[in-house]
């Protein structure tokens, strides 16, 4: 969010950011880039005095359950502008991928057809452009769903190239220590991935190599996690780390044995650009290699134990792997290759919007049908809270 922020300050738009949350002490100062910032509540006309009086041009929602709530709105008050979903990553591919998880199947497996797939779906068809992440749900929502190309735009993280001196200020194979993992662990993948380490794979690391450490970063550590803790075993709960970069670039290894999840992984992205190799699974891996390379991952523990343990200990294959990287970072994450392609499409469809959503039709029947019954239920909560 904080980078499509920056693209479109950079293109010259006034930016307000409208939340329901409060902030915290970790919230990003938007005041000081430039973005003024409002608080709005749920099922509540306030929002369309506020819509009114503002008037965008464009309205992006972060994720569809803000489209749920707000999108109708929206389309009333303001129906002329241009409506952007950020998906973040694929809320129902997540789901269903953990629901399979749970039920001991393999995620190739994953029921996709759900309710919450239904409700993002559609969230998808009423909006006149949605942001994919990874390229895997490019595809799986165009062959899979027949979303129609016109709807979608591929915007993976959008990066400042690494130059050849910011590789040489980071610090050596021998400067680092110890194995790394992090992930806010409020997040139901991270959480799992760090008792995978516990159980599976950390006990077997430890006995080949005494002196290391894992160290697990992460805020909102449930009681479950922080029970984990054991300097005896090397395995450290580290908590909120201030600065991620700082952290990450200190250890040798990063593991992320990921078992469901969608999207791109930001732990991977940062332990890239940190020059830190990183061991994960097909599912960790996706979107960060070309849609046509596979077996990019490691779904068999012996064998990210092995790889795992080759990083730590063999400096030629730890710089192969951070220069591996270092070039995906330069090749598929460049913001140059993609920020202007998306400021263009955006000018297009603001000057052909009428012919648009024309063209998508059954988004304007979706939205005439879901719209009517998520303002009914919201209209009834207004006058239930009075």
């Amino acid at each position: 969010m904080l980078q499509l922020i920056q693209l479109f300050l950079a293109d010259n738009y006034t930016i307000t950011f409208a939340s329901t949350a409060s902030g915290g002490d970790k919230s990003v100062d938007l005041e000081n880039l430039g973005v003024s910032s409002k608080k709005i509540q749920l099922n509540n006309p306030s929002f369309d005095d506020f819509l009114q009086k503002l008037n965008p041009t464009i309205v992006l929602f972060d994720r569809f359950i803000t489209e749920e709530q707000f999108g109708w709105r929206v389309s009333e008050i303001c129906p002329k502008a241009l409506k952007v979903l950020d998906t973040e990553d694929l809320h129902f591919l997540r789901k269903a991928r953990e629901t399979a998880i749970k039920k001991e199947k393999p995620v190739e497996e994953a029921n996709l057809f759900t309710e919450t797939a239904k409700r993002e779906l559609a969230s998808i068809w009423r909006c006149d452009l949605s942001l994919i992440i990874s390229e895997t749900e490019m595809m799986l929502l165009q062959n899979t769903f027949a979303i129609p190309e016109d709807l979608l735009f591929y915007l993976p993280f959008l990066l400042s190239p690494t130059s050849e001196k910011q590789i040489e200020n980071l610090p050596t194979f021998k400067e680092r220590n110890h194995f790394i993992t992090i992930g806010n662990l409020l997040h139901a993948p991270n959480v799992d991935s760090v008792k995978i380490l516990k159980k599976k794979i950390w006990p077997y690391i430890k006995a080949k190599l005494p002196k290391a450490e894992l160290h697990i970063y992460g805020a909102y550590a449930p009681q479950q996690i922080e029970e984990l803790h054991n300097e005896k075993e090397g395995f450290i709960i580290k908590g909120w780390a201030a600065n991620s970069h700082t952290v990450i670039q200190q250890a040798g290894v990063c593991l992320a044995p990921i078992r469901f999840g969608a999207g791109l992984k930001g732990k991977l992205i940062d332990a890239m650009q940190c020059g830190t190799p990183f061991v994960t699974t097909n599912i960790g891996a996706e979107g960060l290699y070309s849609a046509s390379a596979t077996n990019n991952g490691i779904d068999n523990w012996t064998d990210f134990i092995e790889k795992a343990i080759a990083l730590y200990t063999d400096e030629k294959v730890w710089l192969e792997k951070q220069q591996q990287n270092f070039k995906i970072l330069n090749n598929r994450f460049d913001k140059n290759l993609f920020e202007v392609n998306l400021i263009e499409r955006i000018f297009t469809l603001l000057n052909s919007l009428e012919a648009h959503r024309n063209k998508n039709f059954f988004g304007q029947i979706l939205q005439h049908h879901t719209a009517q019954s998520t303002k009914f239920m919201s209209k009834w909560i207004e006058e239930k809270n009075k």
